[in-house]
C-alpha cells in the first residue's frame, strides 16, 4: 500500500486524457506551460476554499503561461458522486472556474488513470505514493516535469510563490 509504481513516461506530456465531455485531450498542448494537477470534489469539506483559491491563481496567472488541470474524483468518500460534466458545471458556476475539468478519474489502485500513476511515481507523498484525499495538487514545470506535491490541507494560495518561481524558469 502506497509502494511507489514505477512508469516509463518521463513528462506529463506524454499523456493523453478526457474531457468532461469524453474527447481525447494531448497533454502535450500545454507543453511550455506551468501545469497545477489537482483531483477535485465538490461535496469535501475541502471544496470551497479549494475552487476559490485555484480560480483566483486562475486569474491572476493564465496569462503567464499558467495552467490548472482538474481531474474529479470520487474514490474518497464518494465526494465527486455525479458525472464529470456536473462536476465542470459545479466548477464553472459555483466558483467561476475558467481552467479544464476533465473526465474522473481513479488516483489510486489498480485502476488509476496513468497520469496520476505518473505523478505519484515522481514525487511519492510523505509515507509512499497514495493519495490521501481530494484536491492533493501536483506542481508541473514547463517541460513536464513535477517539481512539487502538496497535501489536501496546503491552501492553493499558499503555493503562490512556487508558481512564480516555476514561471521563471
Amino acid at each position: 500500500m502506497g509502494a511507489v509504481e514505477s512508469v516509463p513516461e518521463t513528462s506529463i506530456h506524454e499523456f493523453t486524457v478526457k474531457d468532461c465531455n469524453g474527447k481525447e485531450v494531448s497533454l502535450e498542448t500545454y507543453k511550455g506551460k506551468v501545469l497545477l494537477v489537482v483531483n477535485v470534489a465538490s461535496k469535501c469539506g475541502f471544496t470551497e476554499v479549494n475552487y476559490t483559491q485555484l480560480t483566483e491563481l486562475y486569474q491572476k496567472y493564465r496569462d503567464k503561461d499558467f495552467e490548472i488541470l482538474a481531474f474529479p474524483c470520487n474514490q474518497f468518500l464518494r465526494q465527486e458522486p455525479g458525472t464529470a460534466e456536473q462536476a465542470k458545471d459545479f466548477a464553472c458556476t459555483r466558483f467561476k472556474a475558467e481552467y479544464p475539468v476533465f473526465q474522473k478519474v481513479r488516483v489510486n489502485g489498480p485502476d488509476a488513470a496513468p497520469v496520476y500513476k505518473f505523478l505519484k511515481a515522481s514525487k511519492p507523498g510523505l509515507f509512499g505514493s497514495r493519495i490521501k484525499w481530494n484536491f492533493t495538487k501536483f506542481l508541473v514545470d514547463k517541460n513536464g516535469k513535477v517539481i512539487e506535491r502538496y497535501a489536501t490541507s496546503t491552501a492553493p494560495m499558499s503555493i503562490e510563490k512556487d508558481i512564480q518561481k516555476a514561471l521563471e524558469e
